[in-house]
């Protein structure tokens, strides 16, 4: 979450990429780029889940992470664990899983480095379903910003729809993955919403049934 958002923009943010992971089915789940475990803690509420994975290249961030969820009784039953490392790297281990969640992180990469994080997330981790969440660059005037200002300090860019679409399509192209995209916040008629959606979702393997 900036400082311009609501914090309950950001909250309706995870409830929708738990309500989304949740509805697939899934079992297994990666938060990717899960900073201090709001999103963690929805899942770990939530009996569904036996499985659950965050990965977090700040430490300190892990840290406060690790104090929020240990006493909660899924993290002490062995459900969750915290990983201090990047998305850009390679993580065989941690390939395959049932769904993957960015929530507000891809921003925070320098463009240069998206097809790394591509490679490894799309091409090498390939989670079934993948949700990502971003800012809308439109709606940036509402909150007083002048063009080509971001939300906040460490965002390295902020798409606006087009642009976001143009590359997710891309992504799911290029990887095997159907993507749906969507919004979250007070709808503008002009602007759109404040925050962004993509659902990713990996085509069937041939042959599979």
């Amino acid at each position: 979450m900036t400082d311009l958002e609501a914090p309950d923009l950001h909250q309706a943010r995870l409830q929708r990429a738990a309500s989304l992971i949740r509805r697939s089915g899934a079992r297994r789940v990666l938060d990717l780029g899960c900073g201090s475990g709001g999103l963690l803690q929805y899942l770990l509420r939530d009996g569904q889940f036996e499985r659950v994975v965050g990965l977090e290249l700040s430490g300190e961030l892990l840290a406060q992470a690790k104090l929020r969820l240990e006493h909660l009784p899924a993290a002490r039953a062995g459900r969750l664990e915290l990983i201090c490392g990047s998305y850009a790297d390679a993580h065989p281990a941690l390939a395959g899983f049932d769904a993957a969640a960015m929530v507000e992180t891809i921003e925070h990469v320098p463009p240069e480095a998206l097809s790394r994080v591509e490679r490894a997330v799309f091409a090498g981790l390939r989670p079934q379903l993948l949700v990502m969440t971003t800012p809308n660059a439109e709606y940036n005037p509402l909150y007083g910003l002048a063009r080509g200002e971001f939300r906040d300090p460490d965002h390295k860019f902020e798409w606006d729809r087009a642009r976001f679409r143009d590359w997710g399509q891309g992504v799911g192209r290029r990887n095997g993955y159907r993507v749906r995209f969507s919004g979250i916040g007070e709808m503008d008629d002009h602007l759109g919403q404040p925050t962004q959606v993509a659902l990713f979702t990996r085509h069937p393997a041939p042959g599979s049934s």
